[in-house]
């Protein structure tokens, strides 16, 4: 896989090496176990998969380098490049300027922008009209376009399904750039819904069986449908993508969910000329790094740290699977941990931060698991492994520690 080149303070002597070790042993990644750091009366430990995504350091990559090619330019991002507040913040601090924030609202009007200008497009892509706009306004997209490569195969799979009069369901959330984004390039192929869980699906599947009225539906997912949507018409065939940040297990359920519908209503051998398999839609880091957090909760904890911005969705999702385990706190930064008694952290369920003390419990030997959104550098990881270390007495160096892990 290609190697980027972002800057050195995003990466981690501890981290990088843990990476580099498990490159070394599993090459083909197929151990999902997790990796222990034993500082003594601490041990820590991490997930095979974490971090910096190719879609993320291809992201970091052209925009630090557009930056540092265009000293007498201004440069402008349509949102945040990505979810994670350090990495948006340093951008800020070097002159990027954002035209709206993560809901679409305009921070900047366009009428500030000139065809002089760069206009990066954040990793999530962006709509068709978005982009339009831009064309018109002389601004060059392409060579600035940071857009997910894996965001623009759930595209081509919609367009796809388009072509063979499929109409597409969207599992994502209605409000986040990718799903927007993901939305315009779907509707302008075929017919377009966006659902958000499992719940929803069955409603729609109520609504393919005849159970739930076309008035309901209407009224269920108002501005989350394609023009002129005909329920009668358009949901006869269906095929499923994902903001490829969501679960993916429960993407895969809302698929399975979807065929079993068609199966039951057209029957087990008509089922392909209803539901289209779309499963190669789930992106392979989202996937990896939700597989390896499952693997990391198979060792025995006392809590669990997640790292990452508040509004990152893979990184709420990882939340999400270690709370069903264990305590789980969710941290943008190491800055966070204020003691070993108090530690401040996001609520993801009521989208507030609060106050947990005392979080670490009183005991000989404390084990910690520690992961990471796909949106947080390798230096954060670090920053927090290395101040939960801090909070303990009689711990080994890290030069040790790396030592022994090395052996």
């Amino acid at each position: 896989m290609k190697q980027f080149d972002i800057p050195e303070f995003y990466r981690s002597p501890i981290i990088g090496q843990v990476k580099k070790i498990r490159k070394e042993t599993d090459p083909r990644k197929q151990d999902f176990s997790p990796f222990g750091l034993d500082f003594g009366s601490v041990q820590i430990f991490v997930p095979r998969h974490f971090g910096f995504c190719y879609g993320v350091e291809n992201a970091v990559e052209i925009a630090y380098r557009t930056v540092e090619e265009n000293p007498d330019k201004r440069v402008f991002l349509l949102s945040e490049m990505i979810h994670n507040p350090l990495v948006n913040d340093d951008l800020q601090s070097r002159g990027i300027r954002f035209i709206m924030n993560t809901s679409g609202e305009q921070l900047i009007p366009w009428e500030e922008i000139t065809a002089k200008d760069i206009v990066l497009i954040p990793a999530f892509g962006t709509t068709i009209e978005i982009e339009e706009r831009l064309k018109k306004m002389g601004i060059e997209t392409e060579k600035y376009d940071t857009t997910c490569p894996f965001v623009e195969k759930v595209w081509k799979t919609s367009a796809k399904l388009g072509q063979k009069d499929y109409t597409v369901i969207i599992h994502g959330k209605a409000n986040h750039e990718e799903t927007r984004a993901t939305f315009s390039h779907s509707k302008s192929e075929a017919p377009a819904i966006i659902i958000q869980n499992m719940e929803e699906a069955q409603k729609l599947a109520g609504v393919i069986k005849g159970e739930v009225s076309h008035e309901e539906f209407y009224t269920l997912f108002a501005a989350r449908f394609s023009e002129n949507f005909d329920p009668s018409r358009d949901l006869q065939k269906v095929g499923v993508v994902n903001q490829t940040t969501m679960l993916a297990s429960e993407t895969q359920d809302i698929a399975d969910y979807f065929r079993q519908t068609m199966v039951d209503k057209y029957g087990k051998d008509q089922v392909r000329q209803h539901f289209a398999d779309t499963r190669d839609t789930l992106c392979y880091a989202t996937n990896d790094n939700q597989r390896a957090t499952y693997g990391l909760l198979e060792q025995d904890a006392d809590l669990a740290i997640v790292i990452g911005g508040y509004n990152s969705s893979n990184t709420t999702h990882l939340a999400e699977l270690c709370e069903e385990k264990l305590p789980t706190y969710f941290i943008n930064s190491e800055r966070k941990i204020e003691s070993k008694h108090a530690i401040q952290h996001f609520n993801f369920h009521t989208k507030q931060e609060q106050t947990t003390s005392p979080f670490i419990p009183d005991k000989e030997k404390v084990k910690l698991l520690v992961t990471a959104g796909a949106s947080c550098p390798d230096s954060l990881v670090d920053k927090v492994i290395q101040h939960l270390v801090s909070l303990f007495e009689h711990t080994k160096p890290i030069e040790e520690v790396m030592k022994e892990a090395l052996a």
